[in-house]
């Protein structure tokens, strides 16, 4: 499975730990089959109980708004309708695949598809960036940001862009036309300064099996 074949996501919750019994308010996500937006998915959704302050100023999602949303569990069982068995990406993968998880567990329902991130890979694509922060890498790439960070369909939306010209950037550098979704794996786990060994030797694994 290639690497721009995915879906990527973002969550707007309560708090930051489903662990600590935080719930998702939002969730946004983008389609993309072979570098192209195939579909979307946006909803809310209402976690049974009021969100702080703090999480709707942060969002722009207020208690008014939820109260009207479905529930979680409907819309999570839309949600995994959509994403099938597809590979997932978020940036900061970690938070959005704990409540992922967790909202499936209530259902009954496992997470078909494996997750990778785009901070992990961006940390060691663009070591020069000034941090990692998804709106600082939409500047630093120059991606034209028309909408507002914290919702979760604009943030997913910045975030496929911002994969496609990293997947994009990797190809130029290393002369790949089709990255595997496991290469990305192996790369986002892989110490810095062993990113352009790891990739040098894939690039000339595949030149001398084409070659062969």
């Amino acid at each position: 499975m290639l690497a721009n074949s995915i879906v990527v996501l973002d969550f707007e919750t309560t708090g930051l730990s489903p662990d600590q019994g935080e719930r998702a308010i939002e969730i946004g996500a983008v389609k993309l089959e072979n570098g192209i937006v195939t579909d979307r998915f946006q909803a809310l959704m209402n976690p049974g109980r009021r969100i702080n302050s703090f999480i709707e100023n942060y969002t722009g999602i207020s208690n008014r708004m939820l109260a009207v949303a479905s529930p979680c569990a409907k819309v999570m069982t839309d949600f995994a309708s959509f994403i099938g068995e597809s590979n997932l990406l978020a940036h900061n993968a970690s938070f959005d695949a704990r409540f992922l998880e967790a909202e499936f567990a209530r259902l009954g329902r496992q997470v078909l598809g494996e997750f990778t991130c785009s901070l992990l890979v961006s940390r060691r694509i663009y070591q020069d960036a000034p941090n990692h922060k998804l709106g600082t890498l939409i500047n630093y790439k120059n991606i034209a940001a028309d909408g507002s960070f914290h919702r979760a369909l604009f943030d997913a939306e910045m975030t496929a862009e911002l994969w496609l010209i990293m997947l994009n950037d990797l190809s130029e550098r290393y002369g790949l036309e089709d990255i595997p979704f496991s290469l990305i794996k192996r790369l986002a786990k892989t110490p810095k300064a062993q990113i352009n060994k790891l990739l040098t030797n894939y690039a000339n694994k595949i030149t001398k099996a084409v070659q062969a």
